[in-house]
């Protein structure tokens, strides 16, 4: 199956160099409510005004703790979840006025954790890929499912028929890919999709991921705890903390020298293979605050060894780090004009 007969009403609008996804001022707060009225008594801040884009053609790499916002923007950006702020651009038209959720679910689609879960159990491998494309209106969705079967490795002949219970979690995962690219998407957003598996299923599936991108011309947003994982896979980095981009810029420049402590500090935390190699001292104490009272100016101020009294009065822009466009870090450090004492001597170092 080729890429012409894959695709079924994918059309490149805003030309090569229009970025696939432009995410303005992103924000989703979720209530939490509680007594016999149950009256919202507080606000959990997961994703809180972020801005970034998706070049078509990259992979963009999403890192960060667990309930940094990582999970939450992914569900923003495929609709699963509703804007309470701010606006999506997919190729150059707005979700919700010049494009609506069911065309945006053509063009993006996702790949869960949990490759069990994602699937309907009483639903065959063949039935499942076809869904969405029978929904869709497609001539002959079994016919794609099959042919998509083929392409992530899985034989039709011997797993169309097959139901999820009957697969391994790597077999089961293939099958959430080719569901996920039934419906010729040009966006594929990757949830934490490699994290369950063991380490030689898992190097499958990512060969996998990148044979189908080079074939396919697919650009993906990777999400994952495994800097590992996210250091192979992706062309950027886009480094989350409690609903904040923190840094944001090339691979390459990211895992060479990080900008903002926060970053440094999750790859201080990377197991080494390395004997004399070992950490010695935590590279980060404490827990994350509380993501319903987030702390004032930088959200990381009351974890960060450099942290000094505008750290938690004035919260920092995202400034360019090296000189590069690409490469931008929040981070007081790194803004000569910030008043922190030690900016100057870190940017000149």
């Amino acid at each position: 199956m080729s890429k012409t007969e894959a695709s079924f009403g994918q059309t490149d609008r805003g030309g090569p160099h229009q970025p696939l996804i432009i995410a303005k001022d992103l924000k989703k707060h979720f209530p939490i409510r509680s007594g016999l009225l149950n009256r919202k008594t507080a606000t959990v801040h997961a994703v809180d005004g972020i801005s970034f884009e998706v070049q078509k053609g990259e992979t963009l790499g999403i890192v960060g703790e667990s309930g940094c916002g990582k999970s939450t923007t992914a569900r923003l950006l495929i609709g699963l979840i509703e804007l309470d702020d701010g606006s999506i651009i997919y190729d150059g038209d707005a979700l919700g006025t010049d494009i609506k959720l069911k065309e945006l679910r053509r063009g993006v689609q996702m790949v869960f954790q949990d490759s069990y879960a994602s699937l309907n159990p009483r639903l065959t491998i063949v039935d499942s890929i076809a869904f969405g494309p029978k929904i869709h209106g497609h001539a002959d969705p079994s016919g794609v499912a099959r042919g998509l079967m083929g392409r992530v490795g899985l034989d039709p002949e011997r797993f169309a028929e097959r139901y999820p219970h009957e697969l391994s979690g790597g077999q089961r995962q293939r099958v959430n890919i080719a569901r996920a690219l039934a419906l010729s998407p040009r966006l594929v957003i990757l949830d934490e999709a490699v994290s369950a598996l063991d380490k030689s299923v898992e190097a499958q599936v990512l060969n996998l991921l990148n044979d189908l991108k080079e074939e396919l011309g697919l650009t993906y947003v990777f999400i994952s705890h495994d800097l590992n994982v996210v250091r192979y896979i992706s062309d950027r980095v886009l480094v989350m903390y409690l609903g904040e981009v923190v840094e944001v810029g090339p691979a390459d420049a990211i895992y060479a020298k990080q900008a903002h402590p926060y970053t440094a500090s999750l790859f201080a935390a990377m197991p080494s293979m390395d004997p004399d190699n070992r950490t010695e001292e935590p590279p980060l104490a404490g827990d994350p605050p509380n993501p319903i009272d987030p702390p004032t100016g930088c959200r990381f101020h009351t974890r960060c060894r450099f942290a000094e009294d505008i750290c938690s009065k004035t919260k920092p822009k995202l400034s360019v780090i090296g000189g590069s466009e690409r490469h931008l870090a929040a981070c007081h450090l790194q803004d000569t004009t910030s008043g922190h004492s030690q900016a100057l001597k870190e940017v000149a170092e």
